[in-house]
C-alpha cells in the first residue's frame, strides 16, 4: 500500500513540485492551501506524513503542528522562508521531526522524506541491522564498527556522526545539519567541531585518511558517505 504524504502550502507552484518528486517515488500525495483544509484533510485521511509550510492563510503551519502532534504522532517536516536559529527550535519544540527551508532541493526534500518516515517506522522495509561497505562494517544495535574485521574504537561522537552518514549514502549533510543531529539542537559550539570529530573519524576507519573514501567532504556545502571500489 502506498504511504500518503499531505503536503500543504498556499502556493500551488511549490504543491506541484514536491508533488510530482513524491509521486515518482510512488507516494500518494494529498494536497491543501490553507491551514483548515489541511486540518480536515489529516483528520479524515490520517496521512502517513505531513509537509508543512509555516505561513498558511487560516490556521498557520505552527498552530496546525500543534493541534495535530496533541492528536496523533504523525511526522511532520515544516518547509518555510523563515530560516532563523529561532523559527526553526520552535517548530522542533512543537512537536515537527525536521525542517527544510526554502529554497529548496526537491531531491533534498525527497530523502529527508524517507528519512522521517524510516525513523518513524513508517517504511514498508524494515530498517538492516548492519550496514557493510567494503572492508567497513557497522552494526546498529551494538553500536560496534568493524575495520577489515578490527574493532575500530569510536568515541559516541564519531560513532553517531557515522551512523547518520552511513544511513543515508551520497545525501549531502551540511555541517549544521550534522551538529544538530549528532550533538543536539541545543549545542553552541562551532560547526567546525564536526570537522575535528570526522577527521578523527577518518583515521580510524579510513584506508588511507588523507584520501577518503567513505567521509567525503563537499567542498563549500559540507559532508557526504560515498562507498569505496571493489579494490580498495
Amino acid at each position: 500500500m502506498k504511504r500518503k504524504i499531505l503536503v500543504v502550502d498556499d502556493d500551488h507552484k511549490t504543491v506541484d513540485l514536491v508533488r510530482l518528486y513524491l509521486e515518482k517515488d510512488g507516494y500518494l500525495v494529498l494536497a491543501a492551501y490553507d491551514g483548515q483544509q489541511a486540518l480536515a484533510l489529516a483528520r479524515q485521511r490520517r496521512p502517513d506524513l505531513l509537509v508543512l509550510d509555516v505561513m498558511l492563510p487560516r490556521l498557520n503551519g505552527l498552530d496546525l503542528c500543534r493541534i495535530l502532534r496533541a492528536e496523533r504522532d504523525t511526522p511532520i517536516i515544516l518547509l518555510t522562508a523563515r530560516s532563523t536559529e529561532d523559527d526553526k527550535l520552535l517548530g522542533l519544540d512543537l512537536g515537527a521531526d525536521d525542517y527544510v527551508s526554502k529554497p529548496f532541493s526537491p531531491r533534498e526534500l525527497l530523502a529527508r522524506v524517507r528519512a522521517v518516515l524510516r525513523r518513524a517506522g513508517a517504511s514498508a522495509e524494515p530498517e538492516p541491522a548492519e550496514a557493510r561497505h567494503g572492508a567497513l562494517v557497522v552494526n546498529f544495535p551494538g553500536r560496534e564498527v568493524r575495520v577489515n574485521g578490527q574493532l575500530a574504537r569510536l568515541t559516541p561522537k564519531e560513532y553517531r556522526l557515522l551512523e547518520i552518514l552511513i544511513k543515508e549514502p551520497h545525501r549531502v549533510f551540511t555541517r549544521l545539519e550534522l551538529l544538530e543531529r549528532a550533538f543536539g539542537y541545543d549545542y553552541e559550539g562551532l560547526e567546525r567541531t564536526v570537522d575535528v570529530h570526522l577527521m578523527n573519524l577518518r583515521r580510524k576507519i579510513e584506508p588511507d585518511p588523507a584520501r577518503p573514501v567513505y567521509v567525503q567532504t563537499v567542498y563549500g556545502v559540507g559532508y557526504k558517505f560515498g562507498e569505496a571500489s571493489q579494490d580498495d
